[in-house]
């Protein structure tokens, strides 16, 4: 399926997306799993999404002089994490969602033990797409490692927004940009530093994404609060006004909408002024930058 765009979508972002989309089915068959995990896995990861974290790996990884085929097995490591986390997330005993990217959720479209299942499968199967021997040991090392922290930063994440736990000390606005930071930040930065390890970077680029990555990651979820707030469902894909509905904490409803476009405008600025490092190289990641700030879905 062809991921979804929107008709403001940068055209180096769309062939990113459909360059990684047929090795996310070709990995998942390649597996040799039972068929019905097989569907179900399948069915979670092709579903058209944005593809904005394997997107940025291969971005990335272009940004500091390396080729899209050089970064091809992280960015399909860092979406099949997505997807484990989204499947998960869905469940009855989570968010309880009935639709992700405008189909049924997957433990709607089976059932609720395929669901957990094939999200069980996608995340080891994520490990094994940069750790199978093919890439250069320190930089499997360096791969493993900065997913597996990503992805242990976005599940803390999703405890502190769905059953609590943030440290005491922090105010409104600190708890909140720490859970937007882990929940959906982490993973984005994850994406952007894999890209540019694959690239090979030099300590200069490897910073300037860094800063990238840490900006757009939580510009992302601040976008997505204000969609949530004011997009219908059929346009969004998913299910919206949910977090109002369950009490959740969001940026609108700590700062307000405007305070909320500031801070989007901010983390823009801080992310294109890191980008200056790369120069032309980095032209593509701030067209990007730009559109994540402008995103409607």
């Amino acid at each position: 399926m062809i991921p979804q765009t929107t008709e403001t979508t940068p055209k180096e972002v769309v062939s990113a997306a459909l360059f990684v989309e047929p090795e996310l089915i070709k990995r998942i068959i390649a597996a040799e799993l039972p068929k019905n995990l097989q569907d179900a896995a399948l069915y979670a990861v092709s579903g058209g999404g944005k593809r904005v974290r394997p997107a940025l790996t291969l971005l990335c990884c272009e940004a500091v002089g390396g080729s899209w085929d050089e970064a091809m097995a992280a960015a399909v490591a860092v979406e099949y994490i997505h997807c484990f986390s989204l499947v998960h997330d869905d469940l009855p005993c989570i968010d309880d969602d009935n639709l992700r990217r405008g189909k049924a959720t997957l433990h709607i479209h089976t059932n609720e033990a395929m669901a957990i299942l094939a999200g069980d499968l996608l995340l080891p199967l994520a490990m094994q797409q940069i750790s199978n021997g093919t890439l250069e040991p320190t930089l499997e090392a360096q791969l493993c490692h900065t997913l597996s922290k990503a992805t242990v930063e976005m599940v803390r994440g999703q405890v502190y927004d769905t059953l609590g736990g943030l440290p005491e000390h922090l105010n409104d606005l600190e708890g909140l940009e720490s859970i937007h930071r882990n929940k959906t930040g982490s993973l984005i930065h994850g994406a952007c530093k894999m890209g540019a390890l694959c690239g090979n970077a030099t300590d200069d680029q490897l910073q300037a994404i860094d800063t990238f990555g840490h900006c757009i990651g939580l510009m992302f979820q601040i976008v997505d609060d204000l969609i949530d707030l004011h997009s219908p469902a059929h346009h969004v894909g998913k299910a919206t006004g949910k977090d109002a509905a369950a009490g959740k904490t969001t940026y609108p409803g700590v700062l307000g909408v405007e305070k909320s476009k500031a801070a989007i405008e901010k983390l823009k600025k801080q992310a294109k002024t890191a980008l200056k490092t790369l120069g032309k190289t980095g032209k593509t990641l701030q067209t990007f930058n730009v559109w994540m700030a402008c995103r409607t879905r």
